[in-house]
Order: C-alpha cells, then structure tokens, then sequence
C-alpha cells in the first residue's frame, strides 16, 4: 500500500472525477496512469521480442489483425458473461475482483480509478486471446505481434471509454453514437449495449438497443443485482463497500456533501 502511495504522482496524487474534467486534465491522467504506462512498456517488449525472433511481415500482420479483430467479440463477451455475472459476487473468491472490475465503476460510472481495467485481470485476458492465434500463425514473433496488437488496443479501448464518461459532446457521429449508447448502459439499463467502440456484436446477439425502446428504466443498472437482499446472503462486496450503495450517484453524492 505505501508503495502504491508513493506511486501517485502527479494528477493521479489524487482522486479524479470525469465529470469535472477537461479533455486536456484527462490527457495528462491518461499517460500518467500506471496501467496506461505498464501497456506501453509491454507493447515495446513485445515488438523487441519480435525483432528478435522475426517472422515474415505477412504473418506477423495477420497475427496483429487478428487481435484486433477478435477484440470486440472478447470484450463482448466478458463484459455480458463476466462482468455482469452475478455469479461472482457469490462466491468469497471472486467477490473481491468482481466488486473492483466493474461493481464500483457501475455504483459511480465516473470516477476515473475504477474506470481502468485491473492489471491482474487484463493483461492474461490480452495474452490468451492473442499469443496462441499469433504463435500459430508465425511462431514467437507471431505472437509477440499479436500481444502488442492487443496491447494497443487495449489503451485505445481504454482511451474511448474514458470519452464516454467525460463531460465532453463530441463531433464525430461515430463518437456522438458511442458515447449515447454506452451512457443508456450505464444509466438507463444495464442489460445490453455491451460494447465500447462497437456494437456490431450487440445487434448480432440482440442486446443492442435505444432509450426509446426501452421506456422503463432498469432497478439495477447502478447495482447489477446486488439488492440488499443479495447482499444479505451473500455479504462480501458489501463488508468491502461499507454496505449497499442506492440510487443515482450524484444523488449519492450530494447527500454524502
């Protein structure tokens, strides 16, 4: 803990709240944030292991776009099964990575800490859905092409979803549907809209949808099901979360202010 105190240089000395941010302010926390920088480093790594162990361009390209085509297909499928698992949260083991993965960045959808993926659960993700198809097609360097594809990725995944949640109305249609989309999830139902830069998988599997063809607002989309009474049978997230979060998150807020 102290040495991850220490760690907090700079804007990340701090907590950070989307919501009251410029784009530049989230530029700079964006580069400075550990997880963003550990990418970084091991996308370089990568294309080092690369160099050294080098396979033709043809495969190490298709290795590279291959991860990168298989990104919004994974994405997918983790968060609807994974993340919006309620199995997680009923075991004592899983209880703790489901609560910092995604329970905390629904109870506040812009706080920036909880908005990052967690290095323990990301970076094995990365890895497994890219190094086996990248060392198939080239070898080492196949899949140390693959990794940094997935790595890349990964930041501007990141980088989008930061978008999303910044007080910020952007200019591109394509960033303009992003953006609504991803706030009907957070806001409206949590129950589709899975995706981040695309939703072509959420129309292929029907979880695709638009406020207006969802009237009613969904009970849960700040909990994902964790109501009091789960959290009466099964109480681990809320012994770590000081109990069971309701409502709004800015109404939160005001009333802790």
């Amino acid at each position: 803990m102290q040495l991850l105190k220490g760690y907090r240089l700079g804007m990340w000395s701090k907590s950070h709240n989307l919501s009251k941010m410029t784009f530049r302010e989230l530029v700079v926390a964006y580069f400075q944030y550990y997880a963003i920088q550990a990418y970084l480093l091991l996308t370089v790594a990568s294309l080092y292991v690369a160099w050294a162990y080098p396979t033709t361009l043809l495969r190490g390209a298709a290795s590279a776009a291959i991860a990168i085509a298989a990104y919004p297909l994974a994405w997918f499928l983790l968060h609807r099964y994974v993340l919006h698992s309620r199995w997680m949260f009923k075991s004592p083991l899983t209880a703790r990575t489901w609560k910092r993965i995604h329970y905390d960045h629904h109870q506040d959808p812009n706080h920036l800490e909880v908005l990052f993926g967690a290095l323990y659960t990301t970076l094995p993700t990365i890895a497994i859905v890219t190094i086996p198809v990248g060392y198939a097609i080239g070898g080492i360097g196949g899949a140390a092409w693959g990794f940094a594809a997935g790595l890349l990725t990964t930041c501007f995944y990141e980088f989008c979803h930061c978008i999303q949640h910044l007080s910020y109305k952007p200019r591109s249609p394509w960033l303009v549907e992003m953006k609504t989309r991803h706030m009907e999830h957070h806001f409206h139902d949590e129950d589709g809209n899975f995706g981040i830069t695309s939703f072509v998988w959420d129309k292929l599997f029907g979880t695709y949808y638009q406020r207006g063809e969802r009237p009613e607002k969904s009970e849960t989309v700040f909990n994902l099901g964790y109501t009091t009474e789960a959290a009466a049978k099964w109480p681990w997230v809320a012994n770590m979360s000081g109990g069971v979060a309701e409502g709004h998150p800015r109404q939160r807020m005001k009333k802790a202010a």
